[in-house]
């Protein structure tokens, strides 16, 4: 009996299938019908009466069957057919596929080329997933998906010549609109190949019709920039804003080509001035302005940013980072947690929350709401890296023993389970944080004399330990690891800032001091605390105005106590008392038990 051959095959296997493999092809959009863009439609569309849904996907399916060869259903292929997808759901890979291969052949039906694709997709094999998805295309070439996946398997091949006919023939069939965005796409595809010379070479050959076009002057000047040409890029680049004023693609390719990072921000900025809505120059300008550490510029652009576009997440999150920078915990926590808002109500969005989280929860903690902080540790995904997954232990042991139960803070440590001798140090010294921070100094002093007996080559923990050492009073001993940690670490700035720091604070060997802490100064320049302990040892050497511009520094830089309580020292000495009571209080305020405030004021013999 002759029948329109069908068939039927596992609802969305391909592409789910596509999706798991290594080999399978990516899709690129290069439709030929003209559209400006997907799901938007065509010249000729927007003459037609408005379909719903329901209509369009009849009319498309019946334009695809229309395409289709009339195949005469035989008992001996039904049966070949049958047998071939029993075998492939019971594990046969290669002789079901076979089948449904040589059976495409012989009938011409794209359908079953189709079918052969699939099963080696879901086998990961690469060759013969090619070899079905070239026939597919070869059987309907005016299928887009056909053409879709056979560009993006063939441009990873050795075999790119296959293409250029293909990306020729669109290109020309276009419309002006549409030349531009395949333009970029073809680009885009042809970066993937093995083969780059013969791609960039096939590229330059496919642009040559357009080379005026804007679209082609961009590609042009990225083809000049791989091969490091910059004269000629940036001339590309020029020539394309010249066409078109309003590109934001122009602009930055410009500002790519543009070495000097302050004619950058002129160009940018006359951009932006112009065209106030180009959200892709303004983002890259934020970003330019976060490089040259003007987080108050950006910001000011990322907000600009949100308020177009609230719920890009993208921008929302470097507003987090920005207010985290600049020491603004309320604005870092409104847009961090605005992020994890968004991006809990895209479940496609594959961008992981749990940094984050984890932020959100040190910024709880600090304002002193350790249940929400533990609250924010419980939406970090299950799924998450090990090394985050092992922070956010680290973190909820960290906020139980804050809110005083050190017992069970000790047990989760203990529950960690880690073969890494690095995260294993971490665990002792996390131990050893909490039982610190319960004032039970001897036992965290023995905790972590064990764990340097242990791992005597880890730097960090030797660091926590001399911390700890000098704590107890131990100052040899502190003096001692330190200098093991300068042995082992001689870039840790932070081994000869504690030592140079502990010197100046007993006011002894004031000038080696000084020498270590400028020494940790030239490693990490804009290191607040390393500046503020310049402005201690400067303070101890009589250099009060030193002193005082050091700590200025690092306390506009950081808005921390202890910074805040070496100033108020220096300005109470240099006779400004009232701005001295000022820091103390502020440093009080944030920090009523800090053991440098109370020693200070108990030493000037002062009360606040």
């Amino acid at each position: 009996m002759k029948n329109a051959f069908a068939i039927v095959t596992l609802s969305g296997l391909l592409a789910g299938m596509l999706s798991a493999c290594a080999a399978a092809p990516q899709q690129q959009s290069l439709a030929a019908d003209g559209q400006a863009e997907v799901g938007q439609p065509s010249a000729q569309q927007a003459t037609e009466p408005a379909l719903d849904e329901e209509e369009l996907a009849a009319k498309q399916k019946a334009e695809d069957e229309a395409r289709l060869p009339k195949v005469e259903l035989t008992p001996t292929m039904l049966e070949q057919m049958m047998k071939a997808e029993f075998a492939f759901r019971n594990g046969d890979w290669q002789g079901p596929y076979l089948t449904v291969y040589n059976l495409a052949q012989r009938t011409r039906d794209p359908r079953l080329a189709r079918r052969a694709a699939e099963m080696a997709v879901a086998a990961k094999q690469a060759d013969d997933t090619l070899a079905a998805v070239r026939l597919w295309y070869q059987l309907d070439p005016e299928s887009d998906e056909a053409t879709q996946y056979f560009v993006g398997m063939v441009v990873t091949s050795d075999k790119i010549g296959e293409l250029e006919p293909i990306f020729e023939q669109r290109l020309r069939e276009a419309t002006p609109a549409r030349r531009g965005v395949l333009l970029f796409q073809v680009q885009q595809l042809l970066g993937r190949a093995k083969d780059k010379e013969a791609a960039i070479a096939m590229l330059e050959r496919l642009i040559a019709p357009y080379e005026n076009t804007m679209e082609a002057r961009i590609v042009h000047a990225q083809i000049a920039l791989a091969r490091g040409d910059k004269a000629l890029a940036r001339s590309e680049a020029q020539a394309a804003l010249a066409a078109r004023p309003d590109a934001e693609i122009a602009l930055l390719m410009l500002a790519q080509t543009t070495e000097d990072e302050a004619q950058v921000v002129a160009l940018m900025q006359k951009f932006l001035k112009s065209y106030p809505k180009a959200d892709d120059v303004r983002a890259a300008y934020a970003r330019v302005l976060v490089n040259r550490k003007d987080y108050t510029g950006a910001r000011r652009e990322f907000e600009a940013l949100v308020a177009s576009q609230p719920n890009n997440v993208a921008h929302l999150y470097a507003l987090g980072i920005l207010a985290t920078q600049m020491n603004d915990a309320p604005g870092a926590e409104k847009y961090f947690t605005r992020f994890v808002e968004v991006l809990g109500r895209n479940p496609d969005d594959e961008r992981d929350p749990s940094r984050a989280l984890l932020i959100l929860s040190q910024l709880a903690e600090e304002r002193g709401d350790l249940v929400g902080a533990l609250q924010w540790l419980d939406k970090v995904p299950e799924g998450t890296d090990p090394q985050t997954r092992f922070n956010t232990q680290l973190r909820r042991a960290h906020v139980v023993g804050k809110g005083g139960d050190i017992a069970s803070a000790r047990r989760l440590l203990t529950e960690v389970k880690t073969d890494d001798p690095a995260q294993q140090a971490q665990l002792l010294a996390a131990e050893a944080q909490l039982l610190r921070d319960a004032d039970q100094l001897h036992e965290a002093y023995a905790v972590m004399e064990a764990a340097t007996q242990r791992f005597p080559k880890n730097p960090d923990l030797l660091y926590d330990f001399a911390l700890l050492a000098e704590k107890l009073g131990k100052v040899d001993v502190m003096e001692a690891q330190l200098r093991e940690v300068m042995a082992q670490a001689p870039d840790n700035h932070h081994a000869y800032n504690a030592l140079g720091y502990s010197l100046a604070e007993r006011n002894v060997r004031l000038q080696e001091a000084y020498g270590l802490i400028a020494k940790a100064l030239d490693m990490a320049p804009d290191d607040p605390f390393i500046m503020d302990s310049m402005g201690w040892i400067h303070y101890r050497m009589g250099n009060l105005g030193e002193a005082e511009k050091f700590l200025r520094r690092a306390y506009d830089l950081r808005k921390d106590p202890e910074i805040a309580v070496h100033l108020g020292e220096v300005l109470w000495q240099k006779g400004d008392k009232s701005a001295a009571q000022k820091l103390w209080r502020e440093a009080r305020a944030k920090d009523p038990k800090n053991d440098t405030l109370r020693t200070t004021l108990a030493r000037l013999r002062l009360s606040l």
